[in-house]
This record gives C-alpha cells, sequence and structure tokens, in this order.
C-alpha cells in the first residue's frame, strides 16, 4: 500500500504507539479489499456499545488511552455511537452496576481521546453532518446508509476498531465507497405502491434491502412521487441496510447523485417492481392484533426532535397500560431540546420513558427483557423488528399511532 511521509512516520512508531497501531490496522483492511492507499477523512463515528466491547474491548481502549495526551488525541473530530447504558436510569430497567461499570470505564477512555460522547445514531440530523463528496469514517449501518444515500458522502461501514484506528490517523483504507466506480446503481427498483408514513417507508426499505442481498449491490429506485422528509428516509435507509446489508443507495430525483436514473447508469438494468404484496408479506411476518404487548420502543434510529413532538403530541391525555412499557430512545441532544419544550415530560405523564443516549437494541436487550418479563415487543421501526427476534423476542411491527394505542391497550389494536 502506499503510504505518504507522514503515514510512514505513524508506521515506523515515530507518532506514537497508538497511531502505530492504527495505521497497521488501516493497512491491514486496506490489504484484505485491495486498497492502493489511504484516503483523508474529515471525521470519524465509532459503534463501541459495552455489550459488543465487553471487558477485553474496554480493557484495549484503557490500554491505549494510558499512553501521554499527544499520542492518543484523535487527529479528526470523532463522535459515537449510542451508548449502552443510560447512567440515570439503568438499575429500573434492568441493568446492573457490572454493566453501568463498564461503560463509564469506556466513557473514561474515550474522554482522554479528545472522543466528543455524542451517544448517537442521527448524527447526521444533529451533529456536523458531511457534505456531498467528503471522506469520513462512520461505523453505525443508518448512518453510513444516510450519509452515502441523502448527503452524498463517501464511507464504508467501519467496525469500532476501524472507526478509531480512522480518529487516530485520519485516514481508512480507499476502497468500496470511497471509489466514485463502486457508487453507480447495480439493481433497479419500481415502486408500486406510495408509502405514506413512517413505518411505510421503512418497511419499503426491508423489502428492497432484502432483493438487494449484498454489501456490494447499489439499488436505484424509481416511482416515489413524494420527496420523504428526514425521518421518512432516515427509515427506509435504516431497513435497508438492516434488511440487506446496504449502504448506498440512489432515489431518481431525489437523492444528490442521482437527478436521473442515467446519471448513476441505472437505464441499462432491468426493472425490478416492488408491490402491495412483497410489502404487505413483510408486515404480515410480524405479530397481528389482539396479541398481548409487554414492550412498546421507538428506537432504531434514535427520535428527532419533530418524532419526540409526534409521540408526545399522542400520548397527550392517555395512559400507558399498567402493564405495557413505553420507550423513547433520542440522542442526548435532542433530549436537552424535547425537555425544555415539555415533550419529555409530556411522555413520561402518560407512563412511558425516554432513555438519553441509547438505543434499545444495543443496551443489553436480552438481559433487560429477562429481567422484565418482556418478549412480546412492538415498534414502528422495521430495522428493530428485524434484530430483536434475535434477542428472545416476539417483535411486532406497527404506524406510531398505533404504537401508542396499543401501549394504551395493551394489546395489538
Amino acid at each position: 500500500m502506499k503510504l505518504n511521509d507522514e503515514e510512514q512516520a505513524m508506521l515506523a512508531g515515530e507518532l506514537g504507539e497508538p497511531r502505530r497501531w492504527a495505521i497497521d490496522h488501516m493497512m491491514r483492511v486496506g490489504a484484505m479489499f485491495d486498497a492502493e492507499d489511504l484516503v483523508p477523512v474529515a471525521q470519524a463515528h465509532m459503534m463501541a456499545d459495552p455489550e459488543s466491547l465487553g471487558d477485553a474491548g474496554v480493557t484495549f481502549l484503557e490500554v491505549l488511552s494510558a499512553h501521554p495526551a499527544d499520542e492518543i488525541r484523535v487527529a479528526v473530530p470523532m463522535i459515537t455511537d449510542p451508548r449502552g447504558v443510560d447512567l440515570e436510569y439503568y438499575r429500573p430497567l434492568g441493568q446492573t452496576e457490572e454493566m453501568a461499570n463498564l461503560e463509564r470505564r469506556f466513557i473514561a477512555a474515550c474522554s482522554k481521546m479528545g472522543i466528543l460522547m455524542t451517544n448517537t445514531c442521527i448524527n447526521y440530523q444533529t451533529i456536523m453532518p458531511p457534505v456531498q463528496g467528503e471522506h469520513v469514517a462512520f461505523g453505525d449501518t443508518g448512518v453510513v446508509i444516510y450519509c452515502n444515500s441523502v448527503l452524498g458522502a463517501c464511507s464504508n461501514f467501519e467496525g469500532g476498531p476501524s472507526a478509531l484506528a480512522a480518529g487516530l490517523t485520519g485516514r481508512t483504507p480507499r476502497y468500496g465507497l470511497h471509489l466514485s466506480e463502486n457508487r453507480k446503481a447495480t439493481k433497479r427498483f419500481v415502486v408500486r405502491q406510495q408509502p405514506n408514513e413512517l413505518t411505510d417507508w421503512g418497511v419499503l426499505g426491508a423489502v428492497i434491502g432484502k432483493l438487494s442481498g449484498s454489501y456490494w449491490e447499489v439499488p436505484v429506485v424509481e416511482g416515489l412521487e413524494t420527496i420523504p422528509t428526514s425521518d421518512e428516509i432516515k427509515h427506509l435507509g435504516a431497513a435497508m441496510a438492516s434488511y440487506g446489508s446496504t449502504p448506498l443507495f440512489h432515489l431518481v430525483g431525489i437523492t444528490p447523485e442521482a437527478p436521473t436514473l442515467e446519471a448513476v447508469g441505472g437505464e441499462t438494468l432491468g426493472a425490478i417492481e416492488v408491490t402491495d404484496v412483497q410489502l404487505n408479506a413483510l408486515r404480515s411476518s410480524f405479530g397481528g392484533r389482539g396479541d398481548k404487548v409487554d414492550v412498546v420502543v421507538f428506537a432504531a434510529p434514535q427520535l428527532s426532535l419533530v418524532e419526540m413532538q409526534q409521540v408526545a403530541d399522542l400520548c397527550a391525555g392517555r395512559k400507558v397500560h399498567p402493564d405495557t412499557a413505553l420507550i423513547a430512545c433520542t440522542s442526548p441532544s435532542i433530549y436537552y431540546e424535547a425537555k425544555r419544550l415539555g415533550l419529555v415530560e409530556a411522555i413520561e405523564g402518560a407512563g412511558g420513558k425516554v432513555l438519553e443516549g441509547t438505543c434499545f437494541y444495543n443496551q443489553y436487550a436480552r438481559e433487560i427483557g429477562e429481567a422484565n418479563g418482556w418478549t412480546r415487543l412492538l415498534s414502528n421501526s422495521a430495522k428493530i423488528v428485524n434484530i430483536l427476534g434475535g434477542y428472545g423476542y416476539q417483535p411486532a411491527l406497527a404506524s406510531m399511532e398505533a404504537c401508542v394505542e396499543s401501549a394504551c391497550a395493551g394489546e395489538i389494536v
């Protein structure tokens, strides 16, 4: 791999052991994907919740952060994905002191390195969204697909160690979506049923993701009659990435790289129709009316301020059923604004709980379910119902309005 003088100095250990480890890691990743060199990145975003890190991962960060300050300070702005523990509300949720202490250790290590503990998977809605053509090193699948597709930035899915290495070096291997030729469409979809609300957009993304089926496929979508809002396209992308490992999509006439079908090379591709039969089939695989509901979850992705207002409005004058829990997860910055605006009070006044800086599926979801006796879960997120079947839950999918109605009724309405 071609290295410039600064990169050679990192590899030789002249800039300290942390950067030597980081550039070596980048080179190993690059070699796997036949990258010719490294590309400078403007920022990094790291997935590293304590559930996936474990004690070994946290210890690794602690050892790294024990080096001199000038050797461990990240080279570019670096932010974090949702945490695994809301340190203000972990005991009532059924999380243990051991889980909380692991989180505290991780936060301390990251803070020494200059990593900003933003604890969000919606940084594109809240914290310095990248601009078109900017190279970044992002980890969370929903973050990557939104920033690639909606903002026109360039990122692959970065694992936790790779995102950390990118933060320390300011570089990532030049492969995948950092190369313009890999951003062209490879599959063409035509929508025949128009999505109406957030869950519809998520279901559409899930179907396209399943039909795409590979990280290396880039779907281009035609037939949409309306331009999605930021939250709608957020749910579309998060579900597409969850069901298909998709990191980039194009919407003809909507997303920046696809003003026309021809602009992304889609005119020669055979069209695959997405019909109501496929969409309804995916919906029907999750729960049904009359099923008991243990917990209603709004998360994955975290809620925007607009979504927080929508949930708060739906909760107004209502009470959550005593046998059902309602949980909404949002970023720390949104939480602050939502609290200032009375939205947190409205949700919690109805018997729900707003968690700050976490997301339900990466905060020991299995252990929380076991501690509270939760198995039947309802959400408006196509992404989260896809994930939580593997955590011991029986998930169901419904609109935001139906989710709140069901939380108050104690069963799917």
